[in-house]
């Protein structure tokens, strides 16, 4: 316990809001190096799990890119890329790898929420006489943005815990009181960076499930599948229907 209350005087001390990198300018990084990689990723993976969810093609690829995705490590790829990019170029690099790290949940979410929609309701708007794209705008988008949503929650839930590498790299985020910590073992600092991600990774989640709830379309029912931490499963449940 004598450990936790060290951590929170570090927090609040005084000192934290001096220094090279204060606290709060530590957080800010911290959060833009996430919703800048978290936005980034969406841009390139949303129109393409839209695009196989819509069409039925290059699931298979997608499945396989996101799971080699996935498995390349981000502190040594983040190294590698500033090694072969440049030192001077080193927040290109790892925001790259933050955005390779985020594209395999939202391409998921994106596909398997047009996916998840019942294929009688797409006929019946086909049947009405909607064209392709009023079907995806209008039926598959609307539909399926709880579990995109969901993808997206996913990816920034690992995009905010990973970021703290950047500091290996002297780009700061809350990283930056870790690594400092480790290198004067100030256990308090350690403990307190750690439980701010933690803090930052609980409100976001918390953030992104209201926003899960509130884009459920009126008028649908059954149980919207959950994306976040189980994304790919949730590509094969077929539980959303229209009254």
């Amino acid at each position: 316990m004598n450990v936790f209350l060290e951590a929170f005087a570090w927090i609040f001390s005084p000192e934290r809001l001096t220094g090279s990198l204060p606290l709060p300018e530590g957080v800010w990084q911290h959060l833009a190096f996430t919703f800048g990689s978290v936005a980034i990723a969406a841009l390139i993976a949303v129109p393409l799990g839209w695009l196989i969810g819509h069409t039925g093609r290059g699931r298979e690829v997608a499945v396989a890119l996101s799971g080699a995705a996935r498995a390349v490590p981000s502190l040594g790829l983040v190294l590698l890329l500033v090694l072969m990019i440049g030192v001077v170029q080193k927040t290109e690099a790892a925001v790259f790898a933050f955005v390779l790290l985020a594209i395999p949940s939202i391409l998921a979410g994106a596909y398997a929420g047009i996916e998840a929609i019942e294929r009688s309701v797409v006929d019946a708007g086909t049947a009405v006489g909607m064209t392709p794209w009023q079907v995806l705008w209008k039926i598959e988008i609307p539909l399926g943005l709880p579990l995109l949503i969901g993808g997206i929650r996913a990816a920034t839930l690992q995009v905010v815990a990973t970021v703290t590498i950047a500091a290996y790299v002297g780009l700061g985020g809350l990283g930056f009181f870790i690594i400092q910590g480790i290198q004067l073992r100030r256990f308090d600092a350690i403990l307190g960076a750690s439980l701010i991600v933690v803090i930052l990774a609980l409100a976001l989640d918390g953030l992104f499930a209201l926003l899960e709830r509130l884009v459920v379309p009126r008028g649908v029912s059954g149980r919207v599948p959950r994306a976040a931490g189980n994304i790919e499963r949730a590509s094969a449940v077929r539980t959303v229907g229209v009254d």
